[in-house]
């Protein structure tokens, strides 16, 4: 695979500038793929964009300015071959909240740019530094089965706001119960619009139809083209269809926001909580998309490349960018191969400013929304969720909670529900490891769960057990319960010997633990036996100072040489298990 510009998945070259490393590697095979996703994310991001900059409060020629220099600065930057950055629904509240408090009495809409454009270098400094500073980590904390719900619950969120737009009306709520409302409203109260619902519908159904029957034809450029003539043809918006009219024209000069020193603080505070929330995003969108192809990301450089097409953002009179996980799929959908579709976007959409504002202008918004329906059902992925409630059903239950945390709380909110299930996933593993005694299966090499064998043979008098995680202090009690439990029963053994092999850290809590545990366990004339320790552990255990209380003549390299060790000094013989 050529494919490893900026991601992990088996090796590859990595260059600072990953664009150098795809441009050496391109193939013209795979120009005409990016060429027309370039082509039909044009279609979705003038529109999108123009919409999210009137979101955050500002002009929205702004829209198409971020959106065209966020584009060229990640291809540049960007270590992801398909990810698509842009203007964000969910960051235009953020930024508005952080900016238009600031703007003077009557709302003075440079002023307020220059606010937005001082917050996208803000936001992009923050990542950048941390992207240089190591914190890609977070990608690492995500597990598959919540990816899954969140993409899932991420399909549903796009596909109920996209309705009404489908239906041809408009739905001023916020969040997903209030979307479903007003999407029932609309459609009860008569706000159907049937032109717009025949031209979404219609386009919906013929981009399914090219994805089964011819997958090779571009199927939602097909629809676009065939839409926009239409709307010319029959006068749609005359019949109640909106379109996307004619655009603003030009394109801005470089530009140093020029902001007071009394907005440092307030646009500071708004940068990092708008960096946090795009990290998050980003990180989570760039890791499901590069699962799909067997690939893991390099999550520090995803987050210097968001920080990149920021802080491009930032000087054209642009605002905060964030990865778009709807236009992402529409990318990926139509088969995009590399950040030349960025690249293909970015040009597109300069040359519509300079040279024909009035193209789109016969562009139907139900067909957008079929669109983005068409891209949002390919991210739901039902057959992995079944797949996770046959063979694991504490995953699937991770699964379905982030799923209800994106649908319930809202995306952002379900990211951080996504990796906060994924990480007290796994601490609950580590807090309640897997434990189990092992004994001697004949015709088997070394020792086995008596619960996988339980015609395993046991030692008399000799307990051989397994923690399967670091002892440190969240699991130390569990540790001290399972072996006091073990001491307790009959016959009493003489030793308990612990697998150790398992056991990659001893803290200090754990060490205390250890010490009580061994006083109370000689006391009762039970020994405290180690086999198969590792040389780090080993070596923190002396340095704890344990083997003053735990014989050091009872750490063993191997669970056969304790096993050997207690034989000769008690002279037991394995037996077969008691039947019941």
């Amino acid at each position: 695979m050529l494919w490893r510009v900026g991601e992990r998945g088996g090796g590859g070259a990595s260059s600072p500038v990953p664009l150098l490393s795809v441009l050496r590697t391109y193939r013209a095979g795979w120009l005409p793929r990016d060429l027309v996703a370039g082509l039909v994310l044009t279609a979705l991001l003038v529109p999108q964009g123009m919409a999210y900059a009137e979101l955050a409060g500002l002009p929205a020629i702004t829209g198409l300015y971020t959106s065209i220099l966020c584009l060229l600065a990640y291809a540049v930057f960007g270590p992801s071959r398909i990810l698509v950055l842009g203007p964000d629904s969910s960051l235009g509240p953020m930024i508005a909240a952080t900016v238009l408090p600031l703007v003077a009495a009557g709302g003075d809409p440079q002023r307020a740019v220059a606010l937005a454009s001082a917050l996208a270098l803000m936001t992009g400094a923050i990542m950048a530094i941390a992207g240089l500073g190591g914190l890609g980590f977070v990608a690492d904390l995500i597990s598959k089965p919540t990816m899954i719900g969140y993409l899932n619950g991420l399909a549903l969120t796009i596909l109920v706001g996209q309705l009404p737009k489908l239906c041809g009306f408009s739905v001023d709520a916020e969040g997903f119960g209030g979307e479903v409302a007003g999407l029932v409203r609309g459609v009860l109260g008569g706000e159907v619009v049937p032109a717009a619902l025949a031209v979404g519908l219609g386009g919906l159904v013929l981009i399914g139809v090219l994805q089964r029957v011819l997958p090779r034809v571009p199927g939602v450029l097909v629809v676009v083209v065939l839409s926009m003539l239409a709307a010319a043809l029959f006068g749609l918006d005359e019949h109640g269809v909106a379109l996307v009219g004619p655009l603003p024209q030009g394109f801005p000069p470089p530009t140093v926001p020029l902001i007071t020193a009394a907005d440092l603080l307030p646009l500071a505070a708004g940068a990092v909580g708008i960096a946090l929330v795009s990290l998050t995003d980003t990180i989570s969108t760039a890791s499901a998309f590069a699962a799909r192809d067997g690939r893991t990301i390099d999550g520090d450089r995803e987050i210097v490349g968001i920080g990149a097409a920021n802080l491009a953002a930032g000087f054209f009179q642009g605002f905060p960018v964030s990865t778009s996980g709807s236009r992402t799929a529409v990318a990926w959908q139509v088969g995009s191969r590399t950040q030349v579709t960025g690249l293909v976007g970015a040009a597109a959409i300069t040359l519509i400013l300079l040279l024909a504002p009035g193209l789109l202008r016969t562009l139907p918004q139900p067909t957008l929304a079929a669109v983005v329906i068409a891209a949002s059902v390919s991210l739901a992925d039902l057959p992995a969720t079944l797949r996770l409630l046959r063979v694991r059903r504490s995953e699937f239950a991770l699964s379905v909670a982030a799923f209800l945390g994106v649908v319930l709380l809202g995306v952002l909110p379900g990211i951080a529900v996504a990796v906060a299930l994924s990480i007290g996933n796994v601490f609950r593993r580590a807090w309640w490891p897997y434990q189990t005694v092992l004994g001697r299966v004949p015709g088997l090499p070394g020792y086995h769960d008596v619960r996988s064998y339980p015609e395993a043979e046991l030692l008399p008098s000799c307990v051989l057990v397994r923690f399967d995680a670091p002892l440190f202090f969240a699991n130390a009690r569990t540790f001290r319960k399972q072996l006091e439990r073990r001491s307790r029963t009959e016959p009493a053994p003489r030793w308990i010997v612990v697998a150790a092999e398992p056991i990659t850290d001893v803290d200090t809590t754990a060490a205390d633990m250890l010490h009580d545990l061994d006083v109370a366990l000689n006391a009762r004339a039970v020994h405290l036996v180690f086999a198969g320790m590792k040389d780090p552990v080993r070596r923190k255990i002396d340095r704890y100072e344990l083997t003053r209380t735990i014989d050091p003549a009872h750490f063993f390299p191997t669970v056969d040489a304790a096993v050997d060790a207690f034989r000769h000094e008690t002279g037991e013989r394995w037996t077969a298990p008691r039947p019941g």
